[in-house]
């Protein structure tokens, strides 16, 4: 189909192979600059043009997003000021779009009498979408999600920029990462600390503060209240706008009373201050925000490469404790005291001190004689060396997988599979057939099939030796980011962000049966080395153990406070493995469902875990850009690899044990050489 650029055409989708639109006698353009493809309307801006997603054909045909500035009325005041933000907008993503969270400027230019701004396409839903699906936020996501953007504020504030449009609609979560983006930076402006005149008022009703409304003035602190109001719509179902209206355009006076759950102390605090009419009472930036949102946590995060070992609460440490600890465990006491001896401060309480406990337990003895507590181990278990650094997709790499003989590498990314040779790390084939980005790629015990899941809602099987494509697998409804075959070869095992997992066999391709009970994407799986039990991981923050042979549920793992990115389960079939957004790594014992130990050190999402052949070592990547390999016997950090450029994606083990290939969103694969 040809879509037509006229922003008044009321039916602008066209045959291929037309000239002039059919409905309004526009003539057609085939391609924008010869390079950018336009599919489909997005969004109308109500006569000054149209937003459209679009194909980038100078990159493999990938999404992108196409802005156009068409007004209606030639030199009229209206026309210049939407041209000034037009371009002020393109200046913007220059600027910022090296921000991950924020789209990327891929072109700006003038067409037939028309502005066009092409952008990063980001995949995902907008809050406002999501919240009208899910009907509302707990305390503890909205924290989630006023963490994850307080950041991108901070970004964008540190250089001169305040959005002045922060809402529901311009807040988009990726489906690739679950990540929020920050999008449409129209609004967007330069400011300095001291703006005396009157500006023109812009934002949206509801969620821009009086001093933006009223007096066209915007610093940091307005886009602070502009997300307050946001959490305030997520966390009521109730639109700021509409409350805008009904109180006489102004903010209500009480916005307790439309709350339906209960909030913790702490982002009630942070929620008052965010929504303050007065700018002098308001937070004034976005690190204020997030050290009110953090300091006060009963339970920080330990240094990095430090353990939390899980002590049961019966089981009271008799070790020599040293001052530092004994006076944390005196003020954790005195705090219980003064607020009281409830149930929920005594299991903290007991957590605090499992984790002083623990620190304890693994401590290292310097030369000199003096102990020092939470210091990296030392432990040099093995050497690791980068023999291969392989760029070869357009974009992010999304996963890698090795086949059984240790010969060939498969990875994803774009809308293509790659085959690669291990040991020389040149390319042997490219396999093309998805039409939106492959997330993942599993090859089968026997070394004959490759599978692939996509965007595009299915799962393709390849003969790994020839590439041909043999068949594909249709029955998800949504993004398919998680496969695993069973030890036998006989079964497939998809998740999807359709919340479901779906049970094939491999060599028919039929559906068995599918398995429902995760209430959120699913992004994980895994299958026991003995074929009996899968476990699965989701955004909805849980793990869940099935039984692979009649499908039913076993029990569910809760211990996560963020999203679970993926599961593991070791050779043995004794442990399994979580990571997690939240920044750890948990172990699990399989059969009892027992929460072993936590490591920690990643200072951000955890994307990946692999356990080596012989279940000696861990190895995790990282959104922190790095890989680190955990002894497991001792719960040590190992090593640390760093020096990627982004998020690491994906980690797996050759079958030998001896090397370790790594793909990451800087477009590469990376293959390292282990040595005792």
């Amino acid at each position: 189909m040809i879509c037509c650029l006229n922003p008044d055409c009321q039916n602008p989708l066209n045959p291929n192979g037309k000239k002039i639109c059919q409905t309004c006698s526009t003539p057609l353009v085939s391609l924008l600059r010869n390079r950018f493809r336009v599919i489909r309307v997005l969004s109308d801006e109500g006569g000054f043009g149209r937003t459209y997603l679009s194909e980038d054909t100078d990159k493999l045909n990938e999404h992108c997003v196409i802005k156009q500035l068409a007004p209606k009325f030639q030199g009229t005041w209206s026309q210049k000021k939407a041209m000034e933000l037009f371009a002020e907008e393109a200046k913007r993503l220059q600027e910022l779009g090296e921000n991950p969270q924020i789209p990327t400027l891929l072109a700006y230019f003038e067409q037939d009498g028309c502005l066009y701004l092409v952008q990063q396409f980001i995949n995902g839903q907008n809050l406002l979408k999501e919240l009208q699906q899910r009907k509302g936020y707990s305390a503890k996501e909205v924290q989630a999600i006023l963490l994850d953007l307080l950041p991108i504020l901070k970004f964008i504030h540190d250089r001169g920029v305040i959005h002045r449009d922060i809402k529901p609609e311009n807040i988009i979560r990726r489906k690739n990462d679950g990540r929020l983006n920050l999008i449409d930076f129209g609004s967007s402006k330069q400011f300095t600390n001291i703006q005396n005149k009157v500006g023109t008022s812009i934002g949206s009703h509801g969620y821009s503060p009086i001093e933006q409304i009223r007096d066209g003035k915007a610093y940091p602190a307005s886009d602070l209240f502009g997300l307050g109001a946001t959490c305030f719509h997520l966390l009521t179902g109730i639109s700021p706008f509409q409350l805008w209206m009904e109180n006489g355009y102004a903010w209500v006076g009480n916005w307790r009373q439309y709350l339906r759950i209960p909030l913790t102390t702490e982002l009630e605090i942070v929620l008052e201050k965010l929504l303050k009419k007065d700018i002098q009472e308001r937070y004034q930036s976005a690190d204020e925000v997030i050290k009110d949102l953090t300091y006060k946590q009963p339970l920080a995060l330990p240094p990095a490469g430090q353990l939390t070992r899980k002590i049961p609460p019966t089981q009271a440490p008799d070790l020599p404790i040293k001052y530092t600890l004994l006076k944390s465990v005196v003020l954790v006491s005195a705090f219980i005291l003064l607020f009281g001896f409830s149930e929920t401060w005594y299991q903290q309480s007991r957590r605090i001190y499992a984790s002083l406990a623990a620190r304890l337990n693994q401590h290292n003895h310097r030369p000199d004689g003096e102990e020092a507590l939470g210091q990296p181990p030392k432990t040099a278990l093995r050497n690791i060396v980068l023999s291969h650094a392989i760029k070869g997709h357009e974009n992010s790499v999304s996963s890698v997988a090795i086949s059984p003989n240790g010969q060939i590498i498969a990875s994803s990314g774009d809308r293509t599979i790659k085959l690669w040779n291990l040991a020389t790390a040149k390319q042997i084939s490219s396999l093309n057939g998805h039409s939106q980005q492959v997330n993942i790629v599993v090859i089968s015990p026997d070394g004959k099939t490759l599978v692939s899941g996509s965007d595009d809602n299915t799962i393709k099987i390849w003969n790994l030796a020839t590439g041909q494509q043999i068949r594909t697998l249709i029955g998800h409804s949504d993004s398919v980011h998680a496969l695993a075959i069973s030890p036998d070869g006989r079964t497939l095992v998809s998740g999807s962000d359709d919340n479901t997992i779906k049970i094939w066999n491999l060599a028919t391709g039929r559906q068995i049966r599918t398995l429902v009970g995760h209430t959120f994407w699913v992004r994980s799986v895994a299958i026991s080395q003995d074929g009996a039990t899968l476990a699965s991981g989701g955004f909805d923050k849980t793990i869940k153990l099935w039984n692979m042979g009649n499908g039913n549920p076993i029990r569910t793992l809760m211990g996560n406070t963020q999203t679970v990115t993926a599961v593991a389960i070791s050779p043995d079939g004794n442990t399994l493995a979580s990571a997690s957004r939240d920044r750890t790594i948990k172990l699990w014992n399989l059969a009892t469902g027992e929460e072993i130990l936590t490591l920690v050190g990643h200072s951000n999402t955890v994307t990946s875990v692999a356990f080596s052949p012989d279940g000696t070592i861990l190895a995790s990547g990282s959104r922190d850009r790095t890989i680190k390999l955990w002894n497991l016997a001792k719960g040590e950090e190992i090593l640390k690899l760093a020096g990627r450029s982004n998020t690491i994606t994906s980690v797996t083990f050759s079958p030998d044990g001896k090397t370790l290939v790594s793909s990451s969103e800087d477009n590469t694969i990376k293959i390292w050489q282990l040595s005792q």
